[in-house]
């Protein structure tokens, strides 16, 4: 067994996961402050938005980004005539995929973290003199920092183990966009147990040490 294409897919894998990860955390925690406990003109209708791809099958998630980011669509078309590539069918478009079916997950989680905050302790540093800035990092951010940690790895583990939407958009390159998932898919359909078992092994140990590093630090 060739170790370079064992390895290929775990990096890239790892690296999409990281990537998505932090874009997912930072977007979803601005979109969960800015709707947890608030109600206002349309806030149903961008909550199902928000939270629409959570309820979706990533193949249809997967087909919706493959339209918006092809050739045909002016985003695709920008995109190209910047950089003189396509989007699709590279690394970077599996990080679009993941971020997307990542997000409601993450957003949850976090949003849930920020309306469980004690809103008397925040309006108690308010009246202390403290900014929103200081509020946020001093009151908020720290107790709700648990939810923060469980939706940064539902983050990392969902791009980690994305699959339908991925292949979609991103497709299954040896070399260049196979991750970990598509990987297996094409290990067990050709047959080949012992090299899909070492990457669902390289998965799983993966996820562990996540979990580990997290715990440790909550």
């Amino acid at each position: 067994m060739n170790w370079t294409d064992f390895f290929a897919p775990v990096w890239l894998s790892v690296k999409i996961s990281v990537i998505t990860s932090i874009i997912v955390f930072i977007l979803a925690t601005y979109a969960g402050k800015l709707m947890a406990g608030r109600k206002f003109p349309g806030h149903s209708l961008i909550e199902t938005v928000l939270l629409l791809p959570l309820v979706l099958p990533p193949t249809v998630v997967g087909f919706v980004l493959l339209v918006i980011l092809g050739r045909r669509s002016w985003i695709g078309r920008l995109y190209e005539q910047f950089t003189e590539h396509t989007v699709l069918f590279t690394w970077g478009a599996a990080v679009i995929a993941s971020v997307v079916v990542a997000f409601p997950l993450v957003y949850r989680t976090v949003k849930a973290g920020f309306e469980g905050v004690e809103k008397d302790l925040e309006d108690a540093a308010r009246a202390q003199g403290a900014s929103e800035f200081q509020v946020l990092r001093y009151v908020t951010l720290p107790l709700a920092s648990r939810s923060l940690a469980a939706g940064y790895v539902l983050g990392f583990a969902r791009g980690l183990g994305e699959f339908g939407a991925t292949i979609m958009v991103a497709g299954n390159i040896p070399g260049r966009t196979q991750t970990v998932p598509t990987a297996i898919y094409v290990a067990v359909d050709g047959g080949n147990m012992t090299l899909a078992w070492m990457w669902v092994c390289s998965i799983i140990a993966i996820s562990a040490l996540m979990l580990m590093f997290v715990n440790r630090r909550s």
